[in-house]
């Protein structure tokens, strides 16, 4: 008898500033809905482990997705992509992200992201806070200036150099299996993606003159750093969190940039205390 994941992927179609999505996601377990945000240059892929964690899935609704253009959402059909230039921006961001949630009827989710998506945890709990439940900030910052290069999209740059960079983010005590299914997962990504979701990353996300107006009382913030993270160190996201009243921010043992595909045994115990919280 054939073995399967809990896992069941499928798609939804999302208009954005007039232009049609086909979204691929993945979704396990039910209950309160949990959407997942994946890292630059990456896709869903890297929730995976999370998502067959029946602890989690007994109580959560699980939800990963491939932003377009990444992963299996391919880029839209009725738009010349080719003739303008990728990058990710804040504006595309937020209303994908509200316009998922809406499709999908689901009722003020907790969102979580990494990286990239950690800047946009802090962005969702601060501008649309009545929408969610609680935001998880995985790797978050006030600012990340400096990322947006063009060695990230440049003919002599490959798609094993890009991921070897990731490599390095990683804790040295994440296992290695999990280490290199993460850098083999950004592998996959089409040239221009990782540079042009940076341009959000570094360039458009910048907290520092709203961070002290987040309301943690109408969206709980929670943000988690892996301690061997140089990209967004733990110094960097306690700066962040001295700025939000009622934030609650832990710092990662053995976890570098990619805790929920590195090592997410050791993520799971940080994450689960923040879910029976929000859980109530």
């Amino acid at each position: 008898m054939a073995r399967h994941d809990e896992t069941v992927g499928r798609y939804v179609y999302l208009t954005i500033n007039d232009i049609e999505y086909r979204v691929y996601y993945e979704s396990s377990g039910s209950g309160i809905p949990l959407i997942c945000q994946h890292t630059a240059g990456a896709h869903g892929f890297q929730w995976r482990h999370l998502m067959e964690d029946k602890e989690i899935t007994s109580k959560y609704r699980v939800i990963a997705w491939d932003l377009p253009f990444h992963g299996k959402s391919l880029p839209p059909i009725g738009d010349r992509h080719w003739e303008k230039p990728y990058n990710l921006t804040r504006d595309f961001f937020l209303k994908f992200i509200l316009g998922f949630s809406a499709a999908l009827e689901l009722d003020r989710p907790v969102f979580m992201g990494c990286s990239m998506g950690g800047q946009v945890a802090v962005d969702l709990a601060a501008h649309h806070p009545e929408s969610f439940r609680a935001s998880i900030g995985v790797e978050a910052s006030l600012t990340s200036p400096g990322y947006y290069l063009d060695q990230f999209y440049h003919p002599r740059i490959s798609n094993e150099a890009k991921p070897a960079t990731m490599f390095g983010l990683c804790a040295p005590s994440s296992p290695e299996p999990h280490v290199r299914e993460t850098v083999f997962g950004y592998s996959q990504g089409a040239p221009m993606v990782f540079k042009g979701d940076l341009y959000y990353y570094s360039v458009e996300y910048n907290a520092e003159s709203y961070a002290d107006q987040i309301d943690t009382a109408k969206c709980p913030l929670y943000l988690l750093t892996g301690e061997y993270d140089f990209a967004t160190g733990p110094e960097e996201t306690k700066a962040l969190a001295a700025r939000i009243k009622g934030v609650k921010f832990t710092e990662m043992r053995d976890n570098g940039h990619f805790p929920m595909s590195e090592n997410p045994q050791k993520f799971r115990e940080y994450l689960l205390p923040i879910l029976k919280e929000i859980a109530g």
